[in-house]
């Protein structure tokens, strides 16, 4: 971050210009009065030369709240100016301005040299709506820029459309099963916008979506009033009807509890006819549904998906339309077992209108906004994490294989599975045990059920001494009513009350009544850290599952009731901290634990976040997805955009979480297909933060999904043991994320910007500085267009096959293998063959240094466990290399730390042009170094 400044001037000073405007000039910043606009007061806050914090009230004064995602930094020695010019007023920095209109109170941001980076709408853009339902959530808020049609944007967390750049696209911003959110917009211009609001908001469009009947319809015969709707039991038709509307939303949508139980079981539902309007443009539609559904426009099919029963989530479609111009349309939505369907239109917007970069909010006391510049994302991102915190680094054995499934019934069964892969020699460093480890109705107890795990405490200890193997447990902030931690809670006032008030129950067995707890309130988040510190922090589990942090307190309740079920917070209403749970139930768990084990990091996996979470040790997983080849192509644009908001850990389900009946006890092509598909997630896993496989029936373990010596299992183990190998390069990018502010799953918009062609690209991604990576998503493919940016020159990491930049390829893609591709210029270490990450000394390291351009790696080591390092405990060895005169530099060691190898020997390849070499090629190396601390330099031989 670059230095934090203060104002030459401390005390206020008023003054005026022409006696018609009135400045208060702040030792942080001014604060401007408009003449006119919803505004009544705009304050510009200098945090530091390349940040700023504008704050737009409709009244006179300011928030006191303090801010839940801030972190204020610590003031250093600067400089800053204002002054007046005409009817503006401008701040500025060194690298930045900020300019305010004293008439409308409209804000633009420009560069040292007056270039406009960010500009809002003319007159401000600025809209406050009081809110009618709860005063003291204040207002719906929303803000309007202005957008160059060359502007892409990314970030605002992880979801699961398949967008890439959010350009001309509608983001909703809630907190769902499968969808994280976090306020944080990056441009393809070098800035950032973060939004200090807590509420639901939406990027784009913020209108609701409505009835189909919005549009005029036609049955299938061509009649005005609605679409034919076919009732079908078993392939049977049941009933015809001509309905105007689709709407089985929510538990409380009155057509949900009426819809006829042999169609959600066995039936299926076929809407056909055709619609039109009188708006011309590009109209939107939206599909929110579970069970199997098909939408066919014009005859051409658009939409074919399926999702588990009680998870439905959101699809869209745009379509043209002319005035009076008929579009046939199909619908075909089969429950499978569910009844979740609504099929939704919104009229259009103007073009201009879709493509202004727009956020709005349901509730908030004023807008509230940081504008971070950068020269690059990495110096944007650099803004955020100053603004919201760092991330510690992740425990060194985080970085391992991850076996999870729904789940481990016993402990027996769960030290098999460690044993087996033990046993093969397949790498593994962590088990994970899921929810209901438990005795019904227990939930929350943290008590394991001791008829399935009867030495809980033996269990950890084999894994940890036996097994060499981590363990981590799933733990929810949930509490069934009458459970020993559930009367704790509820004595103290800790507890959300309408779940139990409305004796709403689980889908667990009978059915039992719970609520969750509230982590606004600071007490009750130290006393669910107590119960699970003397529960399961004391027997040494090693990580936190943090399940259902959105908060799902009950599964398909409407977006209002939700927000009722979550108040009040201790801090307000929930509709004004909806997003906020997660954050704040991270906060109790990482600095527990801290106060607890301080020598021990914490390892946090959520399914939620928000903007800070970062600084809490959490990782998040895209939630409960479906094995489906197109869930799975939607996960690299979600983990993509959500490192792009500035959280560098982030996961998924390898295989996809939720199964379809078709895979269960499959045999022919649909085995085939399982293996296909977990082969090609796994191949894509090993290359995000954390590699992690997990989902429900059938079993993930790698030798449960296909026998040793298929292909699919021959592949997983290559991977897993590639990760392993990569380690060295791995584990240094996570002290960069502390170290640098770095991204270690890089959209290619952070490393080649100015290729234009990169920014709409959904299914390739940097990992690291070195390794393009392009995950295979259609089954049976055997070969995969892939887009090799320009700016450098590309080697094949299996072949070390050299190929120019910004060029399309059909590059291969055998069953086995996953097309990889390192940058010219790349340095990358890697270390020997592991079992699990602490088996042995990183000694020898093979460097491997890809000729064409200069290039540079700083290899970080550390103890790998604790937080020694945030005292300096750690060491750091810089490579750099000369393409010029083909010299590889390795710099004299810097820092140190315990039990650090003194002496190391690092085997150096070369690789270039005319010396192809594979990555893990048995291979001699051109030289090998005997290193002993001191600055060594090698020239190709």
């Amino acid at each position: 971050m670059k230095k934090i400044l203060t104002a030459t001037v401390l005390s206020i000073v008023c003054f005026a210009c022409a006696q018609k405007h009135a400045l208060e000039k702040n030792s942080d910043g001014v604060i401007v009065r408009p003449d006119d606009g919803p505004a009544r007061a705009i304050r510009i806050q200098v945090v530091s030369e390349n940040i700023m914090r504008v704050t737009a009230s409709p009244a006179d004064t300011f928030s006191r709240v303090k801010s839940l995602m801030i972190v204020p930094p610590t003031p250093e020695e600067g400089s800053w100016s204002v002054q007046e010019s005409g009817d503006e007023i401008v701040v500025t920095t060194p690298v930045l301005k900020a300019v305010v209109s004293q008439k409308t109170g409209e804000v633009r941001f420009a560069d040292k040299d007056g270039n406009v980076l960010l500009q809002e709408q003319e007159g401000g853009g600025k809209t406050f709506i009081a809110s009618n339902a709860a005063p003291e959530n204040g207002f719906r808020l929303r803000q309007v820029f202005e957008s160059p049609a060359d502007e892409a944007f990314y970030g605002l967390g992880a979801h699961q459309n398949g967008q890439m750049n959010y350009k001309g696209e509608d983001v909703h911003l809630i907190q769902h099963n499968i969808v994280d959110v976090v306020p944080f917009v990056y441009s393809s211009k070098n800035y950032g916008v973060l939004w200090d609001n807590y509420s639901i908001g939406k990027f784009g469009d913020p209108r609701e979506y409505q009835s189909l009947n919005t549009l005029q319809l036609f049955d299938r015969d061509g009649n005005a009033g609605g679409l034919t709707a076919d009732y079908y039991v078993n392939g049977k038709l049941l009933k015809s009807n001509v309905e105007n509307k689709i709407d089985y939303e929510y538990l409380e949508t009155p057509q949900v509890d009426s819809f006829p139980a042999d169609v959600s079981s066995a039936g299926k539902i076929v809407w056909e006819g055709s619609f039109t309007s009188a708006k011309n443009g590009e109209h939107k539609f939206l599909v929110y549904a579970a069970g199997y559904f098909k939408v066919w426009v014009d005859g051409k099919l658009i939409m074919d998906k399926w999702r588990q029963n009680w998870n439905p989530w959101t699809n869209k479609f745009r379509v043209n339309i002319a005035n009076g111009e008929k579009h046939s349309v199909r619908i075909e939505w089969t429950p499978d077992g569910g009844r979740y369907m609504a099929f939704k239109h919104l009229d259009p917007i103007t073009p201009e209108e879709q493509n202004r970069h727009s956020i709005a909010f349901e509730a908030g006391d004023e807008l509230d906004y940081y504008f971070i510049k950068g020269s690059n994302a990495d110096e944007v991102i650099s803004g955020y994490r100053a603004l919201t915190g760092k991330p510690p680094i992740v425990p060194k054995w985080a970085l391992g294989f991850w076996q999870s499934r729904e789940r481990y019934r016993s402990q027996d069964e769960l030290l098999k599975v460690v044993s087996e892969y033990r046993k093969r020699k397949i790498p593994l460093d962590n088990i994970v045990l899921d929810w209901q480890y438990w005795e019904d109705p227990k939930w929350g107890s943290h008590e394991f059920d001791a008829r399935r795990f009867p030495d809980p405490a033996g269990m950890v200890a084999q894994l940890h001494e036996r097994l060499h193997a981590n363990i981590m447990i799933s733990v929810w902030p949930k509490f069934n009513k009458g459970t020993k931690h559930y009367e704790e809670m509820r004595k103290n006032g800790f507890l959300f009350v309408r779940n139990i008030e409305k004796k709403r129950k689980d889908w667990v067995g009978p059915g039992y009544e719970s609520t969750f707890y509230d982590p606004f309130n600071e007490r009750a988040g130290n006393l669910f850290w107590k119960q699970i510190d003397e529960r399961l922090n004391s027997i040494g589990i090693d990580a936190w599952w943090l399940d259902a942090t959105e908060p799902d307190i009950h599964s398909n309740l409407s977006v209002e009731e939700r927000k009722v079920n979550m108040t009040p917070t201790a801090l307000g209403p929930g509709e004004k901290y909806f997003n906020a749970y997660s954050l704040m139930n991270s906060k109790s768990v990482y600095e527990g634990q801290r106060k607890s084990s301080p020598d021990k990091r914490v390892f946090i996996l959520t399914r939620s976040a928000y903007a800070g979470q970062q600084r809490y040790g959490a990782t998040t997983w895209s939630g409960d997805i479906v094995s489906r080849w197109s869930d799975l192509q939607d996960q690299i644009s979600a983990g993509v955009n959500f490192s792009l908001s500035g959280i560098p850990y982030w996961t998924m389900d390898i295989g996809g979480f939720a199964v379809e009946n078709r895979y269960i006890n499959a045999f022919g092509e649909t085995l085939d297909e399982w293996r296909e598909l977990n082969t090609r997630w796994f191949q894509f896993g090993a290359f995000v933060p954390v590699f992690r496989s997990h989902g429900q029936y059938p079993v993930r373990e790698i030798f449960n999904i296909s026998p040793e010596g298929h292909p699919a299992y021959k592949s997983m183990v290559y991977y897993d043991q590639l990760r392993y190998k990569l380690l060295p390069y791995i584990y240094s990018l996570a002290g960069w994320t502390y170290f640098k502010d770095y991204t270690i799953m890089r959209g290619l918009v952070m490393d080649f910007n100015d290729d234009t062609r990169v920014r709409e690209i959904a299914d390739q991604y940097m990992f690291g500085p070195s390794l393009l990576i392009n995950p295979v998503c259609e089954f049976k493919a055997r070969s995969r267009q892939v887009y090799l940016p320009q700016g450098a020159g590309w080697y094949d990491l299996y072949t070390g096959k050299y190929s120019e930049g910004a060029q399309l390829i059909q590059a291969e893609a055998p069953y086995e293998r996953m097309p990889l591709f390192v940058k010219e210029g790349a340095i990358i270490p890697t270390g020997p063959d592991l079992q699990y990450t602490t088996e042995k000394p990183a000694d020898p390291l093979t460097i491997y240094v890809y000729a064409g351009q200069n290039g540079r790696f700083d290899l970080y080591e550390d103890e790998g466990t604790n937080y020694a390092y945030e005292q300096g405990s750690y060491a750091t060895i810089s490579f750099a290399y000369d393409d010029s005169t083909r010299t590889l530099s390795i710099g004299a060691r810097k820092g140190a730390f315990k039990n650090m190898l003194e002496e190391r020997n690092f085997h150096i390849i070369w690789v270039n042009r005319d010396r192809p070499v594979g990555l893990g090629a048995t291979t001699q190396p051109a030289q090998v170094v005997k290193y002993q601390g001191d600055p060594v330099s090698i020239q190709l031989k």
